[in-house]
């Protein structure tokens, strides 16, 4: 990429290095060994932190440091709308400091200038991600260096177009925050009904209960073995992977933790639940569209889906773990779980109430994916000039 040599540059718009824009931070490790420099009250992010972090801004990651750790390593104190841009394994990590933090020395940060729109540059970095990547050297991974960062050279139209520019994508973006925080409230209003229903028994407590081997419940229920209402298979690897899924007909591939993969081939096209049986457990997966599941799952089906998949919820996975170099489960360990088995009406309107709340959480998810692939389309549209914002109403800037 060079931008010089580039006749379609916008008038007004400027070439200019990531130095002239910011200050370029990098972050350290305070020694492990020392107990005093750890669980204080400064964040401290690590790349981890941002391999699954979904939203633009991060405040804590998964460890914190101690005012006495900070002052005995490297690391900096970067200010509230600093942009956090990890520089190894992997390359790109991104994320917009909600407020004061540091950094391991996985990142090379960027403290904005004054004249440089921070949202801005957030998405700025996004885009040329790839051509950073490029950039970074290494034997071992690669690696971009600070001075190597600085040295970038990024194209920057003027700070009122950078504010109009960010502004669309941060509307998007928090629309999309915004669905992730309502399904994550429609499931905890789901998991909530199962523990009243099902656990508390508060809507029966004025019914007759019996003793059972796991405790007093409710007259005419049951205890039994999860394999009487459960059919489990392992998954298959995929005879072949893409990972673009735009090319074709593609299906995720799911994996013990996510969508690994897509394929064109699909093994199943009806509801099931996906669990991690090989590396990460725990994670309990809903599908009911076409995907491909690895072999690294285990594959549950049930008449009674949404209360089997609350149940699954509930179990301590880790507890079931008989590896020895890596996690592993076996279906026996699921099949053996014993649970509380009310009557089918009673299921029914269960299901019936539950699977209103999941439709409303995959209307959310695929408003998601119409909002990312705008976003996704605008981005290189918008930070290359192609597509101009207008800086008055009703007027459009033009090169």
């Amino acid at each position: 990429m060079s931008f010089r040599d580039s006749k379609n540059i916008p008038k007004s718009w400027e070439i200019k290095r990531i130095k002239d824009i910011g200050k370029v931070k990098g972050g350290s490790t305070p020694s492990t060994k020392k107990e005093e420099y750890w669980n204080g009250e400064i964040p401290w992010i690590t790349p981890k932190d941002l391999s699954d972090h979904n939203s633009v801004y991060i405040s804590s990651g998964e460890r914190s440091i101690t005012k006495k750790g900070f002052e005995n390593s490297s690391t900096h104190l970067l200010p509230k709308k600093s942009i956090l841009f990890s520089s190894r394994a992997p390359i790109g990590y991104i994320a917009i400091a909600q407020k004061e933090l540091c950094t391991n020395q996985g990142f090379k940060s960027i403290i904005p200038n004054d004249n440089m729109d921070y949202m801005f540059l957030y998405y700025l970095l996004k885009h040329n991600t790839n051509y950073i990547e490029r950039m970074a050297n290494g034997s071992t991974f690669s690696e971009i260096s600070g001075s190597r960062l600085e040295k970038i050279e990024l194209l920057l139209p003027p700070l009122k177009e950078q504010k109009k520019i960010a502004n669309i994508f941060s509307t998007l973006d928090k629309k999309i925050e915004n669905n992730n925080r309502m399904n994550k409230t429609l499931e905890k209003m789901a998991q909530a009904m199962y523990k009243s229903w099902f656990v508390d028994f508060e809507p029966f407590q004025d019914e007759e209960f019996v003793k059972s081997e796991l405790g007093m419940i409710p007259k005419g229920w049951k205890v039994i073995k999860l394999k009487e209402i459960v059919s489990l298979k392992n998954g298959k690897r995929p005879n072949e992977k893409n990972e673009n899924p735009q090319k074709n007909f593609k299906v995720p591939v799911i994996g013990a933790s996510g969508v690994m993969a897509y394929t064109e081939e699909s093994l199943y096209d009806e509801p099931i639940l996906v669990v991690g049986r090989v590396g990460t457990l725990g994670v309990v997966q809903r599908y009911n569209s076409h995907c491909w599941t690895s072999d690294n799952t285990i594959v549950i089906k049930s008449d009674f889906y949404e209360y089997v998949y609350q149940i699954l919820k509930t179990i301590n996975f880790k507890s079931l773990n008989r590896g020895s170099t890596q996690p592993l489960i076996a279906q026996k360990d699921i099949k053996s779980q014993k649970v509380v088995f009310p009557p089918k009406n009673i299921l029914k309107e269960f299901s019936d109430i539950v699977s209103k709340l999941f439709e409303k959480v995959k209307n959310n998810k695929r408003e998601n994916q119409t909002l990312k692939k705008l976003r996704d389309s605008l981005l290189p549209k918008l930070m290359s000039g192609e597509i101009r914002v207008p800086l008055e109403k009703g007027k459009k800037e033009v090169n």
